[in-house]
């Protein structure tokens, strides 16, 4: 692996910190990119990498934006993100977990860690016996507040979506708006039932065949094929999968008014905002709109760090703040002419001392 420094996405981290526990066969890299405002926050992502380079790419560039995303949504907590670099197998044994946890525990406190891509609420809780630095553990029941971060992450992501429909369709009804999702998981799947009690009109694609199509039957979706989803026509294109998906050929290709998704990351380079604002796309900035998961975590860790217990609602009053955050935005972009996504850097820049 090259010096973390000479990467292009190497963006004046803190801690990049690169972990080997022979024994238990882990291999990861936490990544803290900020904690200007609290400790470095973000989830831990398991993934099979055949280049090694390509985690830390993941690393780097979503701890940057867990800086953004957390500083955004007005919580006292930085940046960071965990990639676990797992075997071509996927092997995740109770002892990689653990060594994992040891890992965590050893910064102190300068990164809390959470579900991500491939890790469950059981992973955490494995992980909670070697660390405190922990959250989106289970709940017994009742109004507290956390568990699985992937509903509150589909609660924001729809408020967003309405709040872009709003502002580009000069609509306050859901209903026929054709959406686009891509990526039909926990998140994804939680996004297309919202918009469909709302009577939207969906088209799904996602590359496991069987879940997209029990998801179509139950909500009278249409699918498409995972190649053909960025090319379909619609109102709003939501991609809720994995990031990089908006580069030039892409955009040139797209056949909608709005995107607004969940999936991190989305813009291949940092010049395709600026190209889709040149096509005229809306775009809300993934890191503002896919902010409920992060808020849920760092609310239930917050409050239990202070000896207190986060409720439900504690957790939605704050994501129901994110369409007016993404309205000024909007408002800031069309107004001086730079891209949503500049706009949203710059003010995140701001908040984490960068500007």
């Amino acid at each position: 692996m090259t010096a973390f420094w000479t990467e292009p996405d190497f963006d004046d981290h803190e801690m990049v910190h690169v972990v080997r526990d022979r024994k238990s066969g882990l291999m990861a890299i936490i990544a803290v990119h900020s904690t200007h405002l609290g400790p470095g926050a973000g989830g831990t992502r398991f993934w099979h990498y055949p280049d090694p380079k390509d985690g830390l790419r993941d690393a780097l560039r979503l701890s940057r934006g867990m800086s953004y995303k957390n500083a955004m949504a007005g919580l006292p907590m930085g940046g960071g993100k965990a990639v676990i670099l797992a075997d071509e197998s996927r092997t995740k044994t109770p002892e990689l977990l653990s060594a994992f946890g040891d890992a965590v525990e050893g910064l102190n406190g300068r990164y809390v860690t959470a579900e991500d891509v491939g890790i469950s609420e059981a992973d955490m809780v494995a992980v909670s016996q070697r660390t405190s630095h922990v959250s989106g553990l289970p709940v017994s029941g009742g109004n507290a507040a956390g568990g699985d971060p992937g509903p509150f992450t589909s609660y924001g992501i729809y408020l967003g979506i309405k709040a872009a429909v709003q502002h580009k369709l000069r609509t306050d009804s859901m209903a026929g708006v054709h959406v686009a999702v891509q990526g039909t998981g926990s998140v994804g799947g939680g996004v297309a039932r919202l918009l469909a009690e709302d009577g939207a009109r969906l088209t799904l694609a996602d590359i496991h065949a069987d879940g997209v199509a029990a998801l179509a039957d139950e909500l009278g979706a249409a699918i498409v094929a995972p190649d053909d989803i960025l090319t379909t026509h619609c109102d709003v294109l939501s991609p809720n999968a994995l990031g990089a998906i908006l580069d030039d050929e892409s955009i040139a290709a797209l056949n909608t008014q709005i995107v607004a998704g969940g999936a991190n990351n989305q813009l291949a380079r940092t010049h395709h905002g600026q190209v889709l604002f040149d096509r005229g796309i809306l775009y809300a900035p993934d890191y503002v709109i896919n902010a409920g998961g992060i808020i849920s975590v760092a609310t239930e860790y917050l409050a239990r760090r202070d000896g207190n217990v986060a409720t439900i609602d504690d957790v939605n009053g704050l994501i129901e703040q994110i369409p007016d955050r993404l309205a000024t935005i909007w408002q800031t972009s069309e107004a001086g002419g730079a891209s949503p996504d500049v706009v949203a850097d710059t003010m995140a820049q701001e908040l984490i001392g960068r500007g």
